[in-house]
C-alpha cells in the first residue's frame, strides 16, 4: 500500500479534502482492490467507504493503517451521501479535490447535486499529483512488474516451440494468453497483438484469422498482469528465412532499441530519448517509417506517465525508479513491420533492463 501522505500534505488546509473514486488510483493509495468504494483523504484522517461486499475484508486489511473503514449500507447513493456528509461536517470540509482526468461529467454532477455546499476543485491538481507519484515506482512495485515480466517471457518461450506456419494470428494470441495464465498471471496486461506479413505494417493491428505464412515477419506484443501490475514487451520473429531487406530493417530497429537503452538515464527528457532512437533509424534510412512514440511509463496501467515522445510539448524529465518501455519500430506499408520492445527501470547513471528475452531474430 502506498502511503497517502503525499495527498494529505498537498491539501491547502483542514477544510479541504481529496476524493479518489477511480478503481486504479483508489487501489494505489489504499492497497485494496474492489469494484466499488471511495477514498476520502483529509488533513488528519483518511477514510475508505465501501459496501457490505467488501466491508469485512476492508476492516481486516486496514486494521493497522491510517484508514478508517466506513460501511455504506445503501447502494442508491443515499448511504454514500449520508456518510460523506457526516465526515464533511466532522472535519469542516468546504472544498473537495476530484480526479479531473478520471471522473466522468455525470459522476461530478452527481456529487455536486449531493453536496451543493461544497466547492469542487475540478482542476488537474489531484490527478497530476497521483500520476506524478505513480510514475516513480517503489522497490516493491518494481518487483511486481518484474515478476509479471518473467511470466510473460516464460510464456513466450513456450510459444516459440509451438509457433508454425498455418496457425492463425488469433490462434497464436490465444495460445500465448493461455500460457501466461497457466504460468500464474492474473490476466493478460492488454489485448495481445499478433500481426503477420502485411498486417505487421500496422503498429496496433488486432489478431485476425489470417494464416501465418512462410516468409512472414510476425510482431508479437504482449504482457502479463500480476497483483495489479503489468508488463509489456514485443518481439518480432520470422517464419522461414527473411529477405536481405527484412534483415536490414530488423537490424535498424535493434540498433535504435539498443541506442535508446544506452541513453536512458535519470535527467534525460522523454522527447530527447525519442529523438535518439529516431536519429538511429534516420541513419539507416528508415526514420519516416517510425510512426509512434518511443515508449511510455508502465505500472498499474499499461500506459501511464511519463511519455517518451518527440511530439510532446511538455516533455517529462525522467527520474530514478520510473519504469518505461523502449519500443522503436519500422512499418513499411503493404509489406511488413518490425518492433522490438523492452521494459526498463530508470537509474541514476543508466537503466536496468527488465526484459531478459534475447533480441536476436528468432527463425521459426
Amino acid at each position: 500500500m502506498i502511503n497517502a501522505t503525499f495527498i494529505n500534505n498537498a491539501l491547502f488546509d483542514s477544510r479541504q479534502a481529496g476524493l479518489v473514486t477511480s478503481p486504479i488510483n483508489r487501489r494505489y493509495i489504499t492497497g485494496f482492490k474492489s469494484s466499488y468504494g471511495v477514498a476520502l483523504i483529509t488533513k488528519d484522517r483518511n477514510y475508505f467507504l465501501t459496501d457490505s461486499r467488501y466491508h469485512e475484508k476492508a476492516v481486516e486489511v486496514f486494521a493497522d493503517s491510517h484508514y478508517k473503514v466506513v460501511l455504506i449500507d445503501d447502494l442508491n447513493d443515499k448511504g454514500l451521501k449520508e456518510q460523506l456528509e457526516y465526515i464533511f461536517i466532522k472535519h469542516g470540509i468546504e472544498s473537495l479535490l476530484v480526479e479531473s482526468q478520471a471522473m466522468t461529467i455525470a459522476a461530478l454532477e452527481k456529487y455536486k447535486k449531493m453536496f451543493p455546499q461544497i466547492e469542487f476543485d475540478v482542476s488537474s491538481r489531484l490527478s497530476d499529483l497521483i500520476a506524478k507519484k505513480r510514475s516513480i515506482k517503489s522497490d516493491e512495485e518494481i518487483k511486481k512488474i518484474e515478476a509479471a515480466q518473467r511470466i510473460a517471457e516464460r510464456a513466450f518461450g513456450k510459444l516459440t516451440t509451438k509457433l508454425k506456419a498455418g496457425m492463425s494470428e488469433k490462434q497464436v494470441a490465444a495460445i500465448l494468453n493461455y500460457y501466461m495464465l497457466e504460468l500464474g498471471a492474473d490476466s493478460p496486461a492488454f489485448d495481445t497483438i499478433v500481426a503477420s506479413g502485411k498486417n505487421s505494417s500496422l503498429p496496433h493491428a488486432s489478431p485476425t484469422d489470417k494464416p501465418i505464412e512462410h516468409g512472414d515477419f510476425v510482431i508479437i506484443d504482449f504482457g502479463a498482469m500480476l497483483d495489479g501490475y503489468n508488463s509489456d514487451m514485443t518481439r518480432t520473429v520470422v517464419i522461414g528465412r527473411p529477405t536481405e531487406t527484412m534483415k536490414r530493417v530488423y537490424d535498424a530497429v535493434w540498433s535504435a532499441n539498443t541506442d535508446a537503452l544506452k541513453a536512458l538515464r535519470a535527467d534525460i527528457t522523454g522527447n530527447l530519448l525519442d529523438n535518439v532512437a529516431r536519429s538511429t533509424l534516420e541513419a539507416w534510412g528508415y526514420d519516416s517509417f517510425f510512426k509512434h512514440s518511443l515508449g511510455h511509463g508502465i505500472g498499474m496501467e499499461v500506459h501511464e506517465k511519463p511519455s517518451l515522445s518527440i511530439k510532446s510539448k511538455n516533455s517529462t524529465t525522467l527520474r530514478e525508479n520510473m519504469v518505461v518501455t523502449i519500443e522503436p519500430g519500422v512499418y513499411i506499408p503493404g509489406k511488413f513491420g518490425v518492433r522490438i520492445e523492452d521494459m526498463a527501470v530508470v537509474s541514476k547513471n543508466g537503466c536496468i533492463n527488465l526484459t531478459k528475452t534475447p533480441k536476436t531474430l528468432i527463425y521459426i
